[in-house]
């Protein structure tokens, strides 16, 4: 069954949601840019209201490795999600910093010419994104070219899921404005999207 990711969580509200309908992995928003930036002391608040069952994935934009770390050892994410130019020499530092702790590295697929560096990549998942926060679809024929398990990300919604997981069977689907209504976070859009990703298969 195809795991779900719901992202950019900022409110009890949205713990509660998720609680609910239990994806697989919810992310929190460490990017200073971006209007879903939550603060590390507000995350281990919601990290603590978070159902067992879900791990937390903390994403972020060229940030230090020693912050990284940091946010992992201390319990507040148990997943790093990579969404900016880290390259092969930060993950291997991040590596040796967080040991078996999972890294996720994000890919623009509209800015990849050979996706071998994709599965060549040392990050034990992948994402295939269009950009960071675009909330578009990209060109989902250049997939098939990528061999490993991975991440499928932008411009995906409630309506559009189930055609996605039967088009490319991604090992994952990830979302945030998505499931949004006025840049909140919409508890039945949550809902649906949980079921339409896990029903596709």
């Amino acid at each position: 069954m195809t795991k779900v990711k719901i992202c950019g969580l900022t409110r009890e509200a949205d713990i509660e949601a998720v609680n609910r309908y239990l994806p697989d992995y919810i992310g929190f928003v460490f990017a200073g840019f971006s209007k879903r930036y939550i603060q590390p002391d507000r995350a281990r608040v919601l990290r603590d209201m978070l159902s067992p069952e879900i791990r937390a994935v903390g994403v972020f934009v060229d940030e230090s490795v020693e912050a990284v770390a940091s946010l992992i050892s201390d319990g507040i994410i148990d997943i790093a999600q990579l969404h900016g130019h880290e390259d092969e020499d930060y993950i291997r530092s991040l590596r040796r910093a967080v040991g078996s702790e999972p890294i996720i590295k994000v890919f623009n697929m509209n800015k990849i010419e050979d996706t071998g560096i994709i599965d060549e990549s040392s990050a034990d998942y992948v994402m295939l994104d269009s950009g960071y926060g675009t909330g578009r679809v990209f060109d989902w024929s250049g997939i098939r070219r990528v061999s490993r398990p991975f991440f499928l990300a932008g411009g995906l919604t409630p309506e559009n899921v189930g055609e996605a997981v039967q088009a490319v069977h991604p090992y994952a689907v990830d979302i945030s404005s998505g499931v949004e209504t006025d840049g909140v976070k919409d508890e039945k859009k949550i809902r649906d999207f949980v079921a339409y990703a896990r029903g596709a298969m």
